[in-house]
């Protein structure tokens, strides 16, 4: 039977999380899939770890980042459909037999966010699809409440791409990841570009996948990651957003660089984060901007009514959160 989907591995020295990963992915009801890895310049023996096994690699000499990793994984793919897998995650049997199912609904789903879970943290959620604001948050839907609600297959902004399934071809005409990116929010990006273009992304509650969450940057917030992440947030507005929208968003988007800045001043990476900005500001002039086009009219309308529900809902979630209100929207 041909095969329909690649599982693309990006790795940088994540040894410590590749016997978990893969018996889960032995242990899958579909194993009619096609096997990748794709190795940042590792230096903690997953090389030596991949090459031992016969498992199929492409080793890079240095680490490109995710953006540049899963890139390579995709040019080398053959099949209609990838699949994006972090090194850090345990996925459930029928994960991959679910992600295939969802994207065989319509040519127009682009890709589908998998319900993932937290490792340590089995009845909680860790993201139920990713979500973008007119404030220029972007967020885990779901994250921190109980794995009992998100039951219901919905439209997102974009597929955290840690777990998630691409149709391969729309890469062709949207672009792949942005190497500019480096590393985050380059899910959010390439899911913004795919809906400029007219395509869905969505929410399968039925493939499940257990996170262990930062796994290769290793903690929640860090000066390396709060810094890059400040800088690619400036990326993705000029990148995806025409000058008129930006002018109409302007005032949402720095209320919302405000409110992170003095979240980032009380938890002691102030100066990481406007770093980051200032290098975004500097910079964004040498990223590939969504050229404008007409017949992407309606889509930009959708995507701004997108971004003002995204911003409500952002709200609803982290009063919950506070609340403990466990229940799903």
């Amino acid at each position: 039977m041909e095969k329909k989907v690649t599982v693309i591995i990006p790795n940088y020295n994540g040894l410590k999380f590749m016997e978990p990963c893969f018996k889960a992915l032995e242990a899958q009801s579909d194993k009619n899939f096609e096997l990748l890895v794709v190795d940042n310049g590792s230096t903690d023996g997953s090389v030596e770890w991949l090459k031992d096994r016969n498992i199929p690699s492409v080793f890079l000499e240095k680490n490109t980042g995710f953006s540049g990793a899963v890139n390579v994984g995709i040019r080398h793919a053959k099949t209609p459909y990838v699949i994006l897998l972090n090194n850090d995650t345990e996925p459930e049997p029928d994960y991959v037999k679910e992600l295939v199912h969802a994207m065989d609904r319509s040519p127009k789903i682009f890709s589908v966010s998998s319900k993932m879970i937290q490792l340590y943290h089995k009845e909680l959620m860790d993201d139920a699809g990713d979500m973008y604001s007119i404030l220029g948050w972007a967020y885990q839907r779901g994250v921190g409440q109980s794995i009992k609600g998100y039951q219901t297959a919905r439209s997102v902004f974009a597929a955290c791409a840690g777990a998630a399934i691409y149709r391969r071809e729309v890469f062709d005409e949207i672009g792949g990841f942005d190497e500019s990116h480096f590393a985050y929010l380059e899910d959010i990006d390439v899911g913004y570009r795919a809906k400029i273009y007219g395509y869905e992304n969505v929410y399968c509650p039925e493939a499940v996948v257990y996170h262990v969450g930062s796994g290769t940057s290793g903690s929640k917030y860090n000066s390396f990651k709060v810094r890059l992440a400040a800088r690619n947030n400036v990326y993705l507005n000029y990148k995806n957003m025409p000058v008129l929208q930006l002018l109409v968003n302007l005032l949402p988007i720095l209320a919302g660089t405000f409110v992170k800045y003095l979240f980032f001043k009380k938890i002691g990476f102030a100066s990481d984060y406007m770093e980051g900005l200032k290098e975004g500001l500097r910079t964004a002039k040498n990223t590939r901007k969504v050229p404008f086009r007409m017949t992407h009219l309606g889509n930009y309308f959708r995507i701004e009514g997108e971004l003002i529900f995204g911003t409500f809902l952002y709200i609803w979630e982290f009063l919950r959160r506070k609340l403990k209100i466990f229940r799903s929207f």
